[in-house]
This record gives C-alpha cells, structure tokens and sequence, in this order.
C-alpha cells in the first residue's frame, strides 16, 4: 500500500534496453509491437519520503508506450492506456496518481484520464513551471548573468504555461519579450503584466531576431516541431525548454557546446527516499512533476491539482509554498530527461567564453 503513485513510462527504446537487455538484438518494429502491447504494471515501490511533518509512500506504475508512440498512436488509444495504469494504481491503494513525462501532454493534458479514476489526478505541471523558473535564475547565476540585466525572451507568451511564466519573471527581469504569434493577445499580455508589476514589456513574432538577442529564453511554444534554431543563440544563452515536443531538438542542441539547454530543475526529496527504481537522476531526487504528487500526498491534499492547460500564478506559487514548507529544493539541471553535471555546466560556461572572445575579434 502507499498514499501516492506515479505514472512513468519509456522515453525511448534505449530506455526499455536498460531493463530488457536481451531486446537490443531484435529489430525495432518488434520491440516497438511488443512495448505496445504491454499492459500497465507496477515498477516499484517508493519509501522514506519524510518531512518535518509528514511521510508518505508510493508506487511507480509504468504505461508501456514511448513518447514517439504517444505522440503517433490514435490519442484515444494511448490516453485509455493512460487510464489503465492510474486503475492499477487505484489498485495499489493510492489517493494520488500523477502523471509522468508525455503522459500529462497528451489530450487534454490529464482532464479525461481524471474523470475516469476514483482517486486524485495531477500532471505536475505547476511545479514543473516553477523549478523550471528556479532553475533557469540559478543556471543563470553558474552561467555569469545578472537576470536583471539581461535580455529575457519567453516564446509562446500568449498560452497557458507561457503567460504564467511570464507573469512571474516580470518580478524579476528588466527587459522581457514576449513572443507569440498573435499581436491582439502579446498586447493584452504586456498590458496586464504593467499592471501587475509596472513592468514595460516588448512584443515580437520574429523568432530569429528575438532569438539572437536574448540571453535567457523561456521556450514553451506549443509547435509540433522546434522553432529555435541553435545557430541563432548567443555563445551563453540559456534556452529553459518547458515545451512539449520540444522547441529545441536533441540533435541540434548537440552542434553548440556553449549554449546550455535545461528543461527544469532536479529536485532534492526530503527524507531517506528510496524509489527502487533507478530512472537516471542522482539518489534522493527527482523530476518536478513526481515531487508535485509527494508534496501534496504529505500535505493529505488528495484532490486533482494541476489539470489541463490553463495554469494560474496562484497554483505556481501554492505548490512552491507547500515544497519549501516540506524542505523539497532544487539541486541540480536536467537537460534532455537526464540530469546534466555541475561539471558539464562549467565546461559549456568556459567554451562560452572563449567563444564570445572570438566574435569580439573577428
């Protein structure tokens, strides 16, 4: 039994060869036919998550499909699988399900899969938003920018997650752009956030000359391909990629060492956690999204949370109340579902350096 449990599920094949060794040999169309064909199942179970005051336990429950499946299945199918595995961790006794990775991207962002359990529902989203936020302003510390001072670019200004991140660096940044593809919305935007903070935003719809001039980018577009050309960025620049699919492709990213591209933080669990599976991040810690289900699984708030598109300031701000009230912290990146080294950072920060050197004297 355990209180919460957390819906993850491949990334790609790599993923399912870490465990199925014996699966490398095969051709990928049978490897792919038979992940499909898997039905949901308990991973493992998860223990020590304590705080000053509280403690909790889970389960992880895997939906045996990668993200290109989910991204190219019928969405009815993959959002019943979806489905399927929250039942199994209805099963396991939990009052909280989330929802892992493309899970809490597809369809409705969580909304049907939440109507069809009898337990709470949430995608994580909310602390996604704000460690990615925290994140990006400590990257941005390793990286030598003053956030105050530099030039902060949020594209996809205009949707849910974009407006609310938006939102909240205003309290920050100094010279913020919003980008979006509709003037009318970048205008009633800009106009709130005055309001709210007194803060003069721009407005842009030319991805390419907003790209070259931002030192931080907040990329959460909402595009089915990456818009954000990697030869376009400033030696330095920090792109947080919140977006799903990606605004950033892997394999760009992989042609410029001095740019550094992160999704969100790595979060310290509080307690001697244990989650019996090893998903690739340092010990003790984890994505936002399955801190989100433990904070609020130790807090006894067993209600849906975060569910669909529309994020609100006031939901962000909550979940990071609520995560400092049970010592849940950033500690490190991620970059690309994997957590990225202190060391990699300081690598991609000196080529950076070296790299604006050479521009000055060319």
């Amino acid at each position: 039994m355990g209180d919460f449990a957390f819906i993850i599920h491949p990334i790609e094949l790599d993923d399912v060869f870490r465990k199925l060794k014996f699966m490398r040999s095969w051709p990928v169309p049978v490897v792919e036919t038979v992940v499909k064909a898997l039905p949901p199942f308990k991973v493992s179970e998860i223990t020590g998550v304590q705080s000053d005051y509280a403690q909790t336990s889970g389960h992880f429950v895997s939906c045996p499909l990668t993200s290109k499946q989910m991204v190219e299945l019928p969405e009815d199918k993959v959002i019943n699988k979806i489905i399927r595995a929250g039942k199994v961790a209805e099963k396991l006794g939990a009052k909280i399900v989330g929802l892992g990775a493309m899970t809490s991207v597809v369809g409705d962002a969580g909304i049907t899969v939440a109507k069809n359990l009898d337990i709470a529902v949430t995608t994580g989203n909310s602390y996604t938003v704000a460690t990615a936020l925290q994140g990006t302003k400590k990257a941005a510390e390793l990286m030598g920018i003053d956030l105050a001072n530099a030039e902060v670019l949020v594209m996809g200004a205009t949707g849910s997650i974009g407006s609310v991140c938006a939102r909240i660096l205003a309290r920050d940044a100094r010279f913020l752009t919003l980008l979006a593809r509709d003037k009318n919305k970048l205008d009633l935007l800009s106009a709130r956030i005055m309001r709210e903070t007194g803060l003069a935003t721009k407005v842009s719809s030319d991805v390419k000359r907003s790209v070259q001039r931002a030192d931080i980018i907040i990329a959460v577009t909402g595009s089915a391909e990456a818009v954000i050309d990697v030869m376009d960025l400033k030696p330095g620049a920090i792109v947080c990629d919140v977006a799903r699919p990606r605004d950033v492709s892997k394999r760009a990213a992989e042609l410029r060492d001095d740019v550094l591209v992160i999704e969100g933080g790595v979060v310290d669990v509080p307690g001697d956690v244990d989650f019996g599976f090893n998903f690739g991040f340092p010990p003790r810690t984890s994505y936002a999204c399955m801190a989100e289900t433990m904070i609020l699984s130790l807090e006894g708030k067993y209600e849906s949370f975060t569910l669909g598109r529309d994020l609100s300031v006031a939901q962000v701000d909550d979940i990071s109340r609520l995560a400092e009230k049970h010592g849940f912290k950033i500690s490190g990146f991620r970059s690309f579902e994997r957590a990225i080294s202190p060391e990699t950072i300081e690598n991609i920060r000196k080529n950076a350096q070296r790299n604006t050197q050479k521009l000055s004297q060319s």
